[in-house]
């Protein structure tokens, strides 16, 4: 534990990527960042139904517990952003996490605890980062080259803005069945060189062929750095087994009293 000069708490996290994403000079280039404890003034914004409500509560909370000096909390890549709030939450509440899910096997609701504190970081081959944030991708199916960029947290915000604008102009309709090419806009760079923003846009969504789309998609989480973020289930009822996702919503800051 170190104290900073506003004499409030903070810890040195280490972050997935090593540092390896962000230029030469920039705060998080030596793969660590300086985050505080988090107070009442973070309840505070975990409790507000307003942040709740736009869907944003987990972008204010990391904005105010990062107090990294010179850092753009924008430039932050999601795999880090995830090893932040994960140690916010262990820091905060301990690693118990008690949930309830739905058995895979039978469909009933069950309670189950998770050990926070057995999270590790995904192996992925670090020489292959870029402080560019470019890459390039060739698709099996279509025979197209293409290059995209790892999605950071500003990226992460106006995907979500989008989305909720798309909501409102279809009348409340589901705007999540726009998630997948909306992210997909963001991330491609270039298609067979062509960088034109209307032409990407155009050819995600009438062009781009679902097998490719799967398994560029696959390629990304494979090179990503990040936490892995499952854990193994087993059903009260069958004592059968299965990898399920955590559920990393507002609500992984509210363990059970």
């Amino acid at each position: 534990m170190s104290k900073n000069e506003n004499a409030f708490p903070t810890e040195i996290i280490d972050l997935p990527s090593q540092g390896k994403l962000y230029p030469v000079g920039h705060p998080l280039a030596k793969g660590t960042v300086e985050i505080k404890y988090m107070t009442a003034k973070e309840e505070d914004i975990l409790a507000s139904t307003n942040l709740i409500r736009k869907g944003i509560v987990l972008d204010k909370l990391l904005e105010s517990i990062v107090v990294e000096k010179g850092l753009d909390v924008g430039d932050i890549f999601i795999g880090d952003k995830n090893a932040i709030l994960l140690a916010a939450r262990l820091l905060g509440y301990g690693p118990e996490y008690n949930i309830e899910v739905s058995d895979p096997f039978t469909g009933s609701p069950q309670k189950t605890t998770i050990d926070l504190g057995h999270i590790q970081i995904k192996e992925v081959d670090l020489e292959k980062l870029s402080p560019t944030n470019s890459y390039e991708f060739d698709l099996p199916l279509g025979k197209k080259k293409i290059k995209f960029k790892l999605l950071t947290h500003k990226d992460e915000v106006d995907i979500s803005t989008e989305l909720q604008a798309l909501q409102r102009l279809t009348k409340n309709k589901d705007a999540g069945t726009h998630e997948v090419s909306t992210r997909l806009k963001y991330m491609i760079l270039e298609v067979d060189g062509n960088d034109e923003r209307g032409f990407i846009n155009k050819w995600v969504l009438n062009n781009f062929l679902a097998r490719d789309s799967k398994d560029f998609r696959k390629h990304v989480r494979e090179m990503s750095p990040d936490l892995d973020l499952t854990y193994n289930f087993v059903s009260d009822i069958t004592g059968e087994s299965e990898v399920l996702d955590i559920p990393f919503g507002s609500g992984f800051f509210y363990p059970s009293e």
